[in-house]
């Protein structure tokens, strides 16, 4: 029987299992102009659903993945979405169109649930309320670095291979993770709960009767939007706007190690200023930020002061994510401690899917600028900080 790691592995092994999303999504960023050319030349800005296909299958497999962890266990429920993950992989890799290269991709997504659900609902199993908060800000300062080397790995493969290439890296980033979570990790699910459609439904209904439960799922939904369209616009920012297309990856990384900074400080003040409090600041200071930056955008400011902007926006746009997102989870989970493969099955399942819908649209308005973007993201925080005002 195996024995239960002690927390630094355990948040090693949570953050990279997490970090499955991350790679899945980053990686592909700088091969966006070269499945463009591919597979779609008569339309290169749909290439961009190649990011929000998998996001999409990601939000609809959180749905299922929370009670069939409650029900057989965290553990299996990760390795059968690792298969699902794998196979989903290769057919990317042999995808002759872009329909089937985004049907693919929303299979990817649907394995990739696995792991950020039940990886989740694991974490809770063994810590609750401002202690959870503090150990997925560990999480999340790990996970940083997948977004830090995501495009460079990306990039690498292209200049080795091509595009392809790119989901055979991932069919053996899942091996691996996959192998270290089975051979080291017990299981952490100490009741199982059967998987019945009337002990499902009762859950839906205590989940949608709380009103924390509610509010903080809006927050995140639009939090989210936020990402996900920054995600989609960044690159063609870079190419079209700034002519920076080769150094994106290197900016990128350094963006997203900049940003690790919100997961620092949050594990640092947590504890003292309580979650909602964070989640509020954090928000509102990105809103204002936001106005501020896009205030400049007709400006006839030199190229390089409007980039170092968009620099400062990005760092303050990523490092909002470690500033949130834990505390929004920890707040919707505490009193969800005897359903919590459900409740953040459905939190994230409906979060995820909104926010794709709120996102696709203000990624395709991408007009060879940002400013699309920055007014997307300031109408999102400004709806975060209207739903913020609900939760107690």
């Amino acid at each position: 029987m195996l024995k239960p790691l002690r927390q630094g592995e355990f948040v090693a092994l949570m953050a990279v299992l997490f970090a499955t999303v991350a790679v899945s999504i980053d990686a592909m960023l700088p091969a966006l102009p070269e499945i463009a050319a591919s597979l779609s030349p008569d339309a290169p800005n749909q290439a961009q659903l190649v990011i929000t296909s998998f996001v999409f299958g990601m939000g609809v497999g959180t749905l299922f993945v929370g009670p069939l962890a409650d029900a057989y266990g965290r553990k299996p429920v990760m390795v059968v979405g690792a298969v699902l993950y794998i196979l989903g992989a290769l057919l990317c890799y042999a995808a002759p169109s872009l329909d089937i290269l985004l049907a693919a991709r929303v299979l990817q997504g649907l394995g990739a649930a696995a792991p950020r659900i039940a990886g989740t609902a694991m974490i809770r199993d063994q810590y609750q309320g401002r202690d959870m908060a503090r150990v997925l800000s560990f999480v999340m300062m790990i996970f940083t670095l997948a977004p830090a080397v995501g495009p460079l790995i990306g990039q690498g493969i292209i200049h080795l291979a091509d595009w392809h290439g790119i989901f055979l890296a991932y069919v053996a980033f899942s091996l691996i993770t996959t192998a270290w979570l089975v051979l080291r990790q017990p299981e952490t699910l100490a009741a199982k709960r059967p998987l019945a459609l009337g002990s499902l439904w009762s859950s839906l209904q205590e989940l949608s009767k709380s009103r924390i439960v509610v509010t903080v799922t809006l927050a995140q939904s639009f939090i989210l939007a936020a990402l996900f369209a920054t995600l989609s616009s960044m690159h063609g920012i870079f190419e079209q706007q700034f002519d920076r297309a080769d150094s994106f990856p290197l900016w990128f990384g350094l963006i997203a190690l900049a940003s690790a900074l919100g997961s620092f400080l949050n594990a640092k003040i947590v504890m003292r200023l309580g979650m909602r409090r964070v989640v509020i600041w954090a928000v509102g200071g990105m809103l204002v930020l936001t106005l501020a930056i896009a205030a400049t955008h007709p400006m006839a400011l030199p190229q390089n002061l409007h980039f170092a902007l968009h620099i400062l926006w990005s760092v303050g746009m990523f490092s909002l994510m470690g500033l949130s997102m834990g505390n929004l989870n920890a707040l919707a989970m505490e009193p969800m401690g005897h359903i919590a493969g459900m409740a953040s099955s459905a939190i994230t399942s409906i979060s995820t899917v909104i926010s794709v819908a709120l996102a696709v649209p203000v990624g395709l308005a991408f007009d060879g600028t940002a400013l699309p973007l920055y007014l997307g993201v300031a109408a999102f925080m400004a709806l975060t900080q209207i739903t913020l005002r609900f939760v107690r």
